[in-house]
Parts: C-alpha cells; structure tokens; sequence
C-alpha cells in the first residue's frame, strides 16, 4: 500500500467511457469541492460524518453542494461518534451492496474510526473513509490533532491512501470506490491534508489511478470460469457421493449469487448450511436450508455436517467458529470442494479435493449449466430425508414453562410478526446467536451483524445505516443491554433523522450474557466484570430523553404478544426493553477446539446417539439411508 503521490507504480487514466466529457471537466474547484463532486458522480447519495477542523473544508463544500443542488442534496447524517458514523455506513453497505461512505477529521476523529474499518475488513463490506489530516507541513510534527492514519488504517483496511498531490485527489477517490468494490469487497481509507482540501485546480472529471498489480489480478478473477475438466471432475466426484452439502459463507451474498445459490441446490437436490454471515443466502424456510452451522449453530445443521460425505464449501473460509477443530470437521466427507474468490482461502484451514478460484455465482452457473446439459439426475431424495428427519427430531427449543421471558420466545413471536421479511440488526452477545437461530430470513442482505470481529456497539447504528438504504422497510435493532450502551447516543441519531422505519428490541438480562455463560461453563461460575446488576441506567427513560415516542418495558410473559405488536406497528422509532430470564442460555454450543461431536444441546434440545455418525462409514449405512 503506498501514498498516492508514489507514481512509480501509479498512473492516472480514464474511467469509463469518455465520448461525453464531463460538465465541469475544466472548471476550477477546490480540493474540497473535487471530493464532494467525485464522490456525487461515484453514486454517493448519503455521507455518515462527523465534522472537526482538519475536514471542515469538506463539510463546507457538502453545504454548497446542497445550496446548489435542492432537488438532489447529498445527505448528510451526523452520529454522536465517529465509530456511529462507520457502523452507519457499514449498515448501508451491507443492506444495499453498494460502498458505504463516512467522513472524519484527523487525530481522534480517524482513531474512532478504526473499529469500523476493521469490522468491514474482517466481514469484506465495502466502505469509503475519508479522513481529514493536519496541512501538509505541519505533518511529523505532533500538530494538534495529528495521527499516522495512514500507518494505523494500512493494517486494517483493504487499501489506504494518504493524498500528498493533489492533483491526484480526484483521480484517488474514484479508485477507492473501485478497489472497494471489486474483487473480495472491503473498507478503502483516503487521508487527505487540509491544505489539500484548500488547494484549487482545474477539475478534469475523469480518471483513475491505475494500481497495474492489482488491475492483473482482478483482471483474472473478472475472466475466471469453471473449464470443462473441472466440472466434469466437480460431478464425477458428485456422481460418487451420497450424501452432499453445501457450506455456503457471507461470500455468496457479497457476490449476489444467493439465486444462483439455490438453483444449484435445488436442481441437484442438494441441501445446505450457512455460515453466521451466510445467513440469507438460502430462504430459512426452504426445505433444501439447514439454517445456521457452528459453534452456536442448530444441532441439524452440525449433524448434517457430520454426516454428509462430500462437503462444498461456497464463499466460506472455514473460520475457528465453524471447524474450530479442523481435524474433526466433517469427519465423513471423503471429498472437500472450495469456491472462493480469493486464492488465499483455498487449503488455508482445510485441505481440499476440488476448488475453484473466481465468482461464485459464476462458477455455480456454470456447474448447473453443465450438470443440466450432461443430463446429470443422481436422486439424494435419501439424504434429503435424513436432514428432514434431523431437522424434526432436533429442532431448536426452549423452556417453555418457565415463568420468567425466554428471550427465545421473544425472537420467534417478533418473527411471527415480521414473517421473515425484515431487514435485522444486532449487537454482539447472546442476543445476536438468538437473532441468528429463530429469525427467517426470505432474502440476503436482511441480516446484518458483526461477524469475524464481534463487535459491541454495532446494532442500532448499523439499523440506521440499513434505515436510510431502505426507508420503505421495517428495520429491527436486537441489541443486549452490555452491547447497546457502547453506542446508546446513537438512539438520538434514529430520532433526529426520523428513521420512523427502526425499532430497536433490547434483550436485558443484566450483564454481558455471553460472557457470563462461558464463566458458568468454563470457568466455573466466576462472573468477573459480567455482572451488571448494579448498574443504574434506565433504559427506558434514556430512550425516552433521546426523542422516542414509543419507550417501553416489559416484565411480564403474558403481555410479550400484544407489546410486541404495538412495538412494530408504531409509527415512528420505538424502543422496547424486555426483562429476560438471566440464566438462558444459546445452545447448542460447540465448545473452543472442540469438534462437533462434543456439542451440548442443552436441557430442551433433543440430542441424538453419538454413534450415529461413526456408522455411517460402517455396515449400518444401508439402513440409516
């Protein structure tokens, strides 16, 4: 990664088609303005920002901008912090497809950002950051509010730029759009000195700088399809399996390929599991979807990977969540494939028997156009019984005779209401396993979490972003009471903006959940720092301080259906707190460094004999198939 004024590798050319010049290409402008202008013809409708001295330049030509633009402002939406502001833009980002952007002044104003950036970077969202830095000469010197964005945010974004020519400033901000948004999508930083900003020179409107390494290598993937000999290998070893599953990650929804996703699965009979991120790519109520794998995965989901003997990893990379004992991960499957479109991910964890490097909705396109044309109809209508079979006998449950609220009660009666089609966001913690498990999901891009990173403080500034990308949808915020205080002030940034569309559920059981109930299993009932009963916030009254009209708590499981209804049928932003039970727990629960055959269930959910799996390889198949 280098500043943008090493052009030794750098070289500015057109973008596009450029038979139709631009209209204020030979205008003179501000480095301010040029931002601005680039980032509206980049398709940029809103920015999440935060204003301060080094990039007040900047906000300053976002008023012009709209003073002179009323039909068509570009929309400007202020968080309480900069880290609001990239959940914000991440929120957009991950409901839309299309790059986030947030803009923040140097020093503090960038360090906040850090968390987000790396958030997008570990879950592959595209986002555009735009940072102010201190002038030019006053750079090294510890000016005030001076920070090394660019050492700091290259360790952490897919791409960083610190601008020292700037007339190389427009050039800039159109290939961040384009590095973020091509190849595996991710979060671009553009450092930009005030004196930059200050600067003015003649706009040319077009132009990129052109990374050639980078060009090449995307370049491949744009290329890359499935050839012949490997598909006809890809269903040789199909034609030998009987029992086939697909492992389908967040890649699949980046890719936009959850309807080539399910044409596959549905041509060749071939049910699937997702991933956390994954979640969406396959209707959770299509009978082909097994739902959610892993450490909290649903025990048919983790029994059908046990069971399966040819494992097709789709846009997933086998992360310590899913095989976090690699060796015993899908013990049965004699054959591994992996699409990726990242070479890196293929035989990083697991070794593999066939794998492909490029799109995966491409390359699932290609197979299900060769196994038609070859006329491939293998039945595995046995196995589709069989994961039936494992989703009736061990479906998710809970205590439902307990007088306190189940939090799992409360998520599968908000479904009901919703009936799958709401956009859903979420902290980190139990709540957001519980979200992952009862929720349907009819369509991707409806399940927005913080996945690879965990990170507190996502949900209700993630809602906002998701909120403003569709105002036409009910948005619900699951939040925990330890993780909706790393970000409360955003609940005035809901109401400020009147993103009446948002409702944000917050699940208290008065303390870090997850946390707690790995000190209950692991480290015996030692709840050091997790504990939260005697912290004084009431939230209630917090919402309602903040603007919400609709503020409310609930204590009591009678009255869980009739709230739940006057929570989404409110129109404006609402806020419901409900008082769950302390000791529920998410299961199923793969322990860390164990495999999927030392998962507990819990006291509602049905295990099934440990053995099962064993014979799958022995004499007892025929009868279990």
């Amino acid at each position: 990664m280098s500043t943008a004024t090493d052009t030794s590798h750098l070289i500015i050319t057109p973008a596009g088609d450029q038979s139709v010049g631009h209209p204020l290409a030979g205008h003179m402008m501000s480095g301010a303005d040029m931002v601005i202008q680039t980032l509206v013809d980049s398709g940029v409708d809103t920015i999440f920002g935060y204003s301060g001295g080094a990039i007040l330049p900047a906000f300053d030509a976002i008023y012009r901008y709209n003073q002179t633009h009323q039909e068509t402002p570009l929309r400007l939406v202020v968080p309480a912090n900069e880290q609001g502001a990239g959940f914000m833009a991440a929120g957009y980002a991950r409901a839309t497809g299309r790059p986030g952007v947030f803009m923040v002044t140097s020093g503090p104003g960038a360090t906040n950002a850090v968390t987000p950036i790396r958030d997008c970077m570990a879950d592959s969202v595209p986002c555009v950051l735009i940072c102010g830095q201190v002038p030019r000469a006053a750079m090294g010197t510890d000016a005030f509010q001076e920070a090394p964005v660019y050492n700091i945010m290259s360790s952490c974004a897919k791409h960083t730029f610190l601008v020292l020519d700037p007339q190389e400033l427009e050039a800039t901000i159109r290939t961040a759009f384009r590095i973020a948004t091509t190849g595996r999508p991710g979060p671009v930083v553009i450092d930009i000195p005030k004196d930059v900003q200050n600067w003015t020179g003649t706009f040319r409107g077009e132009g990129i700088l052109h990374l050639r390494g980078y060009e090449k290598r995307w370049g491949r993937l744009r290329a890359s399809r499935v050839s012949e000999d490997k598909q006809r290998s890809f269903f040789d070893i199909l034609n030998r399996s009987q029992r086939p599953l697909l492992y389908v990650g967040g890649g699949v929804v980046h890719s936009e390929a959850s309807d080539a996703l399910r044409r596959f699965s549905h041509t060749f009979g071939i049910p699937g599991v997702t991933t956390l991120m994954g979640i969406g790519a396959f209707d959770t109520k299509d009978p082909h979807c097994m739902h959610m794998l892993g450490m909290h995965g649903t025990a048919y989901a983790n029994y059908s990977v046990e069971d399966c003997d040819y494992l097709i990893a789709v846009g997933a990379r086998f992360d310590d969540r899913v095989a976090g004992k690699v060796s015993a991960f899908a013990p049965n499957a004699r054959e591994v494939a992996h699409i990726d479109l990242d070479a890196a991910e293929i035989g990083k964890v697991k070794a593999v028997t066939w794998s492909h490097v490029g799109d995966a909705g491409r390359c699932l396109e290609d197979l299900t156009k060769y196994g038609l044309k070859t006329g491939f109809a293998k039945n595995f209508d046995h196995w589709q019984a069989h994961c039936a079979d494992l989703r009736a006998t061990h479906k998710l449950d809970w205590d439902r005779e307990s007088d306190r609220i189940q939090p799992h009660h409360v998520i599968t009666e908000l479904n009901r209401i919703t009936r799958g089609e709401a956009i859903v966001t979420t902290g980190v913690g139990q709540h957001q396993m519980w979200s992952a498990q009862y929720f349907d999901f009819t369509e991707p891009r409806t399940w927005l979490t913080s996945g690879s990173m965990g990170t507190m403080g996502f949900g209700v500034p993630a809602g906002m972003g998701a909120a403003i990308a569709h105002p036409d949808k009910t948005v619900v915020v699951v939040d925990g009471d330890g993780s909706i205080r790393m970000n409360l002030g955003e609940l005035e940034t809901l109401v400020t903006y009147g993103a009446n569309n948002v409702k944000v559920l917050l699940l208290n059981n008065y303390g870090d959940g997850m946390v707690r109930q790995w000190q209950r299993l692991m480290f015996g009932q030692r709840f050091s720092g997790s504990d939260k009963t005697q912290h004084s916030c009431k939230f209630v009254n917090a919402a309602k301080a903040y603007g919400f009209t609709f503020s409310e708590q609930l204590a009591h499981k009678e009255c869980l259906v009739d709230t739940l209804q006057r929570f989404i049928d409110h129109d404006s932003p609402a806020f419901l707190e409900v008082l769950i039970d302390p000791d529920a727990l998410v299961m199923p629960m793969v322990g860390p460094g164990k495999g999927y055959s030392e998962m507990v269930v819990g006291d509602w959910i049905q295990p099934r004999n440990s053995t099962v799996s064993n014979e799958l390889d022995g004499k007892t198949k025929a009868d279990l198939f």
